[in-house]
């Protein structure tokens, strides 16, 4: 059962428009929405978890109409916020037992045995007794993958969720979410392009509330295969070097600058072929040479 977005359109009181025909078709499994910050991921987020209308358009989950039939919606997502606010004082097992309550799980032994089970998960079934308000940044962020996970939703929505998360505990975010993809659509939105890049099997590339690209990421990816390039440089060729070469990205390694520049060819005797990944999707996506390459493909 997938999602379809089409034509979906948002303007805020400010005039700022959010979301501008936004057209989407989101599978079973793990779905990566790539964009960086303002580029109309949450607005997106927050009107498939019913938490703002939209100004036109529709959106349906199987025979549900998202934008129509909200109580229905609301009792099989699972919402991961970019921030949540908690109740202060309450621990994270009454917490968590109080939301699955809310989430329609009445009956106590369930509700606790699924509360222990998504504490342990998510590592923090050792702290279930301390105040949610008490937590560090990354547990709380933590607590907020606890409580998407609720009820076993059939759609799952996480915004930013590995923003906090050290090295070992955004693995076992990225393992746990794996472990339900089979049975959820999952969406996990986001501007770091590793999370996608090793977790989903479709994504898209949003910028200034407009979709940009969709598709399989290794699809994507052998677009580009013979076309990056990298040149290492001195910091005071960056310049000369932007205006000779389509530069994509740009990074300090030891004290010199490389380089990803896009080309068919290789631009120079100094430039050496690389293997393309997501990053440079992205940054192609961005410049428009995607567009660009499939153009010229169907000519």
């Amino acid at each position: 059962m997938e999602i379809q977005i089409r034509n979906l359109k948002k303007t805020y009181p400010n005039g700022t428009q959010a979301l501008k025909n936004v057209s989407l078709d989101i599978p079973l499994g793990m779905f990566g929405l790539l964009g960086s910050n303002g580029a109309g991921k949450s607005s997106l987020m927050r009107t498939l978890a019913t938490l703002q209308s939209a100004d036109s358009g529709t959106i349906t989950f199987g025979d549900i109409d998202v934008l129509q039939d909200k109580d229905r919606v609301r009792q099989m997502v699972g919402y991961l916020p970019q921030d949540f606010g908690v109740y202060p004082g309450i621990s994270a097992d009454r917490l968590l037992n109080y939301l699955a309550e809310l989430k329609g799980i009445s009956n106590a032994r369930e509700r606790q045995e699924q509360v222990n089970y998504l504490l342990q998960q998510t590592n923090l079934y050792e702290v279930r007794h301390k105040a949610v308000s008490g937590f560090s940044g990354g547990m709380r962020q933590r607590f907020g993958v606890a409580q998407a996970l609720l009820g076993k939703p059939r759609l799952i929505i996480v915004d930013e969720p590995t923003a906090g998360l050290d090295p070992a505990e955004r693995v076992r975010f990225l393992n746990l979410l794996s472990q339900v993809g089979d049975q959820a659509a999952i969406i996990l939105s986001t501007h770091i392009v590793e999370d996608v890049s090793e977790l989903c099997s479709h994504m898209a590339i949003i910028s200034q509330g407009e979709v940009l690209l969709t598709g399989i990421p290794s699809d994507l990816i052998q677009q580009l295969e013979g076309k990056i390039w990298l040149k290492t440089i001195s910091r005071n060729q960056l310049e000369t070097i932007q205006n000779q070469f389509q530069v994509i990205s740009s990074k300090f390694f030891m004290g010199q600058i490389q380089v990803h520049i896009y080309s068919p060819t290789c631009p120079d005797s100094t430039c050496e072929p690389i293997k393309p990944d997501l990053e440079d999707v992205y940054f192609c996506t961005m410049l428009g040479l995607l567009s660009t390459i499939k153009a010229n493909e169907a000519a």
